[in-house]
């Protein structure tokens, strides 16, 4: 491994490590999700900006940029307030598994937008993960999980979708450091949120202000920093793979910190969820796995 991979490695394991952190932080604030989402756009935007400017690496944008730059900012702005909502109607773990689905709403926003159907494969492994999330939200045990897993489990959807729409506008938008635009979709989502926000729920309490302060500094500026230098320096195969890091820590999260039992049935769909993600990161093809196991003779004999 040489000594830019593992400085890759190390920084994606760090981000990783703190976006499975992210939901206590957004628990612990004690703000509705939309007061959270105000101040870690307001603390993040400043410092991603502050450190562009440091680096000097701003870059002009066009009216078509800006298009993209906004679309990218709504939909990564409500994806934040559908994934904070999540977390406390269901859970912290059961949110980030069921958010994990959203390289599969990629897929199929790509399919609509670029006309490319996805392969068998791929469908099979999305309904495999859709499966999981039918599990999770307590399919056969609707009594324990009540109507908030339900709801969390469609607002992590929610928030899964409007993440890979994020992620296509941001796409669009090559030539433009990252720091720039993480810290102008952020300065939008500060002009958005400030009449909405509701500044009157404790904010006077240091355990609020050290959370949102968490949020906006370490969860935004540093852990955009060292992903996004950590994509510069790995393949997109190890990348997928340390990405399981995020749903790791956010079940340990839950099991130490919030106490959190999962039944039987949402264990399983956590591991669906899971197991698809990696076959469909990995490429898995269906035919070349078949093909790989042990074949009966013609005479009926193994």
């Amino acid at each position: 491994m040489t000594t830019n991979t593992r400085g890759g490695v190390w920084r994606m394991v760090a981000a990783m490590s703190l976006s499975g952190t992210i939901g206590l932080f957004v628990l612990s604030s004690g703000q509705p999700p939309l007061t959270v989402v105000f101040f870690r756009c307001l603390i993040g935007s400043m410092a991603l900006l502050a450190w562009l400017e440091l680096r000097g690496g701003w870059q002009p944008m066009n009216r078509r940029a800006l298009g993209w730059l906004g679309l990218g900012a709504a939909a990564l702005i409500v994806n934040w307030l559908c994934l904070f909502s999540a977390y406390r109607l269901s859970s912290v773990s059961v949110a980030t598994v069921v958010y994990h689905v959203q390289p599969f709403f990629l897929i199929l926003l790509a399919a609509l937008v670029q006309k490319e159907a996805p392969s068998p494969s791929r469908l099979v492994w999305m309904g495999l993960a859709f499966v999981g999330v039918l599990l999770i939200s307590g399919l056969g045990a609707a009594a324990e999980s009540g109507a908030g897993m339900w709801m969390g489990v469609a607002l992590a959807l929610a928030a899964a979708f409007l993440y890979a729409v994020a992620t296509l506008a941001t796409r669009k938008l090559s030539g433009i450091p990252p720091a720039q635009i993480a810290g102008l979709q952020l300065l939008l989502g500060v002009l958005a949120l400030a009449p909405l926000a509701d500044f009157s729920h404790g904010l006077d309490s240091g355990r609020s202000w050290s959370s949102l302060l968490v949020l906006g500094l370490v969860h935004t500026g540093l852990m955009y920093n060292l992903m996004y230098a950590a994509f510069q320096r790995l393949s997109a195969g190890m990348i997928a793979s340390l990405s399981f890091v995020y749903p790791a820590v956010a079940i340990l999260v839950d099991v130490v910190y919030f106490k959190i039992v999962l039944g039987p049935l949402q264990m399983l769909g956590i591991v669906l969820i899971l197991a698809a993600v990696v076959a469909n990161q990995r490429g898995w093809n269906l035919t070349a796995l078949k093909a790989g196991l042990p074949q009966p003779s013609r005479s009926g004999k193994q």
